[in-house]
């Protein structure tokens, strides 16, 4: 008897970052990220996910001044300065993650807050070897969120291929919407990563079941603030010891069967990395594939709109004719 050779295992080493990110500093948020994906890269990941609002900063524990029905001098100052730090994209910043991500070889999703004319929006980018491929805008900010950010709409919603397995984003609290779990499932996601700052500890429940709900591979970064970390003129309601922990952690990788590969993180900043076996998605999928052979269109279906939504349309007229706005 002939003995045939052992097919060659598939596998993607990843890594999720947990780390504070400069408030109000952009260009030393940018030298951040750059150093924690080249740092990635060398412990051998190919996949990096920095956390959620990474780049332009998660302001945990300031309330901007705001009371129903009631705004102040003080909070829109502090608005102006959060809206200064976000950035544009694509732009500068996104260029020179675009080059590091070029260099190395790596794919990497990154928290940020994107500037765009008067209204912000949480993001997570997404890079790879041939540099920056796109966005996707947070669906629904939550609760207080909803005063600094706006909300995405379905047309940025992407899932990149990266060849050997495909890369998609929820953010913090989408990852609890239902339908648009459902959604990124039908667009077949392997990698799922989920850009936080929830550092609870039911936070490791959802991202265990969405591993398997989904039969992926979850890849939760989530960031490690403390007071010290803040301007020195900020104040949060946590209070002003400058050891006060404001995001605790708790990134986690979890494979498509719910076991944690790594992690959970807790009590300072550092790398989780795990080499994943992409052969067991389809070893997973035997059983359940929530929009294959496990669903049931004769009785569930779900439309997704993925229209571009903008406020303002402008329509071009004939001639001298000046065009037309609606609104």
């Amino acid at each position: 008897m002939t003995s045939t050779a052992a097919e060659p295992r598939r596998t993607v080493t990843v890594a999720v970052v947990q780390a504070a990110s400069p408030l109000f500093d952009t260009p030393a948020a940018v030298r951040r990220a750059e150093e924690l994906v080249r740092e990635a890269a060398a412990q051998g990941a190919g996949v990096v996910v920095l956390p959620e609002a990474f780049i332009g900063g998660y302001p945990k524990g300031l309330d901007f001044d705001i009371t129903v029905g009631s705004r102040t001098p003080a909070g829109r100052e502090l608005f102006r300065r959060y809206h200064a730090a976000a950035i544009a994209i694509p732009g500068p910043e996104t260029t020179t993650i675009a080059a590091v991500t070029r260099e190395l070889g790596v794919h990497a999703v990154i928290g940020a807050v994107e500037r765009h004319g008067g209204t912000l929006y949480c993001v997570a980018l997404f890079f790879g070897p041939d540099g920056y491929l796109g966005l996707h805008r947070k669906l629904m900010p939550t609760a207080a969120e909803r005063y600094l950010w706006g909300q995405g709409d379905g047309s940025t919603l992407p899932v990149v291929d990266t060849g050997t397995a495909r890369l998609g984003a929820a953010i913090c609290w989408e990852n609890y919407m239902p339908l648009l779990r459902t959604a990124m499932y039908a667009k077949g996601v392997d990698l799922w990563c989920a850009p936080t700052v929830d550092d609870r500890d039911a936070w490791q429940a959802t991202m265990r079941h969405i591993a398997l709900e989904g039969r992926c591979f979850v890849l939760s970064a989530c960031q490690y603030l403390r007071r010290d970390a803040l301007p020195a003129d900020l104040h949060p309601v946590q209070g002003d010891e400058p050891d006060t922990v404001l995001i605790g952690g708790g990134s986690v990788i979890v494979s498509p069967l719910g076991e944690v590969l790594a992690g959970p993180l807790r009590d300072g900043e550092g790398i989780l990395t795990a080499e994943l076996d992409l052969d067991d998605l389809v070893r997973a999928r035997f059983d359940l594939d929530a929009t294959g052979h496990y669903a049931r269109p004769d009785v569930f279906t779900l439309h997704v709109d993925e229209t571009a939504r903008h406020p303002v349309t402008h329509h071009g007229g004939t001639g001298g004719t000046a065009g037309t706005t609606s609104a």
